[in-house]
């Protein structure tokens, strides 16, 4: 069962491999609640799910108007066919959405971002719904993700600023405001703050939260490079005797850039897990800080994801909140994430 906390809903799946939540249900549910005249904007990675093009036409016919961005690379040919003109060849089903949802008079836009364009997010009102999850069927089906609804104002209006930057064309690199500062929402109670790279530097935000651990860090991460600076905080809170615990996705934790090999030297517990069998990627962002904060989106560890690349990150909790209920509320949800990361742990992990 998805985890509800006032205004605050988890979904952490898919349930196909075991894990509590269906990731499609929410997704299809968010894009159905969507009514005439209102306007839902969806930025995101990739669509080759059909059941999820099908529910944004639907809601075209119902009326409802409809801005989609996406990444460009899942459109392209991979080279020059001898005939263009028939229908074939890799990502061929997300071309034939594509064309489906352009049918529909749904606005789609393919990225400028030479780099990767990265979001997984929907607006709709003041309702927000992010995450690790593309939208795609292995997305949805065999890779461990996480989606975030959160309905707020404050909240909204900070991934609708980052749309309209998107769809004029600021992407990545050339987006960057650093005098735009991110802003701390309060969503029933709770200390929520979304940040955008590169504008924000997520980055330092998560390395901030490491340095103030007392107890206990746990993460879940599908891309974790040392060119990052968040291993050398792990490692140093390491040293000053948190407990760390790790598991990434196997096939990227064995590159010879990937973090966890100095995590590991440093005597970090590094797991790793995805890629056999029916399960496909570890594919969460994720990190709990003492059972109290808990960091979700779309954001890799990596220098890339700092710099160039589109992705964002909610900040759900604070480590110093003394209202009981709402240090409760905060400490179920970071609660929930540790739990799905020790099963993760449990069930496929394997030593690095």
């Amino acid at each position: 069962m998805p985890i509800r906390e006032g205004n605050i809903t988890i979904h952490l799946g898919p349930q196909e491999q075991s894990a509590p939540d269906s990731l499609v249900d929410p997704i299809i549910a968010f894009i159905d609640s969507a009514k005439r005249r209102q306007k839902l904007m969806i930025a995101v990675q990739e669509i080759d799910h059909r059941p999820i093009a099908e529910a944004i036409i639907k809601a075209r016919q119902r009326g409802v108007t409809i801005d989609v961005v996406i990444e460009q690379s899942y459109l392209l040919g991979a080279k020059i066919p001898l005939d263009a003109f028939e229908p074939k060849g890799r990502h061929e089903i997300n071309r034939f959405l594509y064309n489906a949802m352009l049918r529909s008079t749904v606005d789609v836009k393919s990225d400028f971002n030479t780099d990767i364009f990265h979001q997984k997010f929907m607006i709709l009102g003041n309702r927000v719904l992010t995450g690790s999850t593309n939208f795609t069927t292995t997305g949805v089906t065999r890779n461990l993700n996480h989606i975030v609804e959160i309905n707020d104002a404050e909240v909204a209006n900070a991934y609708k600023k980052e749309f309209k930057e998107i769809q004029r064309g600021n992407f990545g690199k050339f987006s960057l405001d650093r005098e735009e500062k991110p802003k701390i929402a309060l969503v029933s109670g709770m200390q929520v703050k979304p940040l955008f790279a590169p504008d924000h530097s997520p980055e330092m935000e998560i390395m901030k939260h490491i340095l103030k651990a007392r107890k206990r860090i746990d993460l879940a991460v599908f891309t974790f490079s040392n060119s990052s600076g968040i291993d050398d905080a792990l490692i140093a809170a390491s040293r000053n005797g948190i407990k760390v615990n790790a598991v990434l996705d196997r096939r990227m934790a064995n590159q010879k850039w990937a973090a966890s090999h100095g995590l590991k030297e440093a005597g970090i517990t590094v797991g790793v897990a995805g890629n056999r069998g029916k399960l496909g990627k570890l594919h969460h962002k994720l990190m709990t800080i003492d059972d109290a904060v808990s960091i979700w989106g779309s954001f890799n560890y990596t220098g890339p994801a700092n710099k160039s690349n589109d992705e964002n990150i909610v900040v759900i909790g604070c480590l110093k909140e003394e209202n009981a209920e709402i240090k409760a509320a905060q400490k179920r949800i970071a609660t929930a994430a540790r739990k799905e990361i020790e099963r993760i742990s449990r069930v496929f992990g394997e030593s690095f």
